[in-house]
């Protein structure tokens, strides 16, 4: 892109999104501008990308031809409240959790908005985010927020009304993920592996296995059914979660969190 990207909020997801931008070549560190209230951070962000940083959110407004927003919720109100766009087309980008089109809309009236929901992953480049368009955005729009999020990993296209979903799929996933990698560790120190063979063999065991599916195309159940044999060990281990009903706590884990999500919108 030869475009200039803003970004209001220099905290973890912002600087994931802005480090493999510019390693991917899709920004150049000249064309990158970052606000944050912290001289640490924006010191830090100078220095280590090259970039230009700012305590002066308008200023960001005013240089960039996309902005995203990656401050807290919390303060978005307040935030925004001092921000003007520049000219019609600029994009706003936000990841705020819990903040819908209709409140982002709202404060940059007749502007192109786009809500974005990526996950902790992202900051390895191994997330998947996922875009609402607002009412003002065009395809030129959509393709710009591809562009910039698939820099942290793939990027899948919403409707606004399932944002919730996607928050207790995917948003709060790695969550559960980690519990059950962990849960897979204790279990090979409780057989009698040392932790750290424990560790590596769960940790890879699940790259594994999403990679498999993943190419191959393999439905879930398929590929079960498929390193399950009669008698075996696997399905001795399978019958052991089905008895602890793992797979239901996982679909209501799923449920909570999606009814939270929406607890949390109505909220803020």
């Amino acid at each position: 892109m030869s475009s200039k990207l803003g970004v209001i909020g220099g905290g973890v997801m912002g600087e994931a999104l802005l480090s493999r931008l510019i390693e991917q070549g899709t920004y150049h560190p000249d064309d990158i501008v970052v606000s944050d209230p912290s001289p640490q951070r924006r010191e830090m962000m100078e220095k280590t990308y090259h970039i230009a940083a700012c305590a002066d959110n308008q200023q960001v407004i005013d240089q960039a031809s996309q902005v995203l927003l990656a401050i807290k919720p919390q303060v978005f109100t307040a935030v925004a409240a001092d921000l003007t766009p520049c000219h019609p087309d600029q994009v706003v980008l936000s990841i705020l959790a819990g903040v819908p089109l209709q409140r982002l809309e709202a404060a940059f009236p007749g502007q192109p908005v786009i809500r974005a929901m990526p996950n902790t992953p992202a900051t390895v480049g191994a997330g998947i985010t996922a875009i609402a368009l607002g009412q003002h955005t065009t395809s030129a729009h959509r393709d710009q927020a591809h562009q910039i999020f698939q820099a942290v990993g793939e990027v899948v296209d919403v409707p606004e009304s399932l944002m919730d979903a996607v928050t207790g799929l995917s948003g709060s996933g790695p969550g559960y993920v980690a519990v059950i990698i962990e849960a897979l560790i204790d279990g090979g120190v409780a057989v009698g592996l040392p932790r750290a063979t424990a560790t590596q063999l769960a940790l890879q065991t699940l790259r594994g296995t999403a990679e498999l599916l993943q190419t191959t195309g393999l439905h879930p159940a398929e590929l079960k059914d498929r390193v399950t044999s009669p008698g075996g060990t696997t399905i001795a281990g399978i019958a052991q979660l089905e008895q602890a009903g793992v797979r239901s706590a996982l679909i209501k884990a799923v449920q909570a969190a999606h009814q939270r999500s929406q607890d949390l919108g109505r909220s803020s």
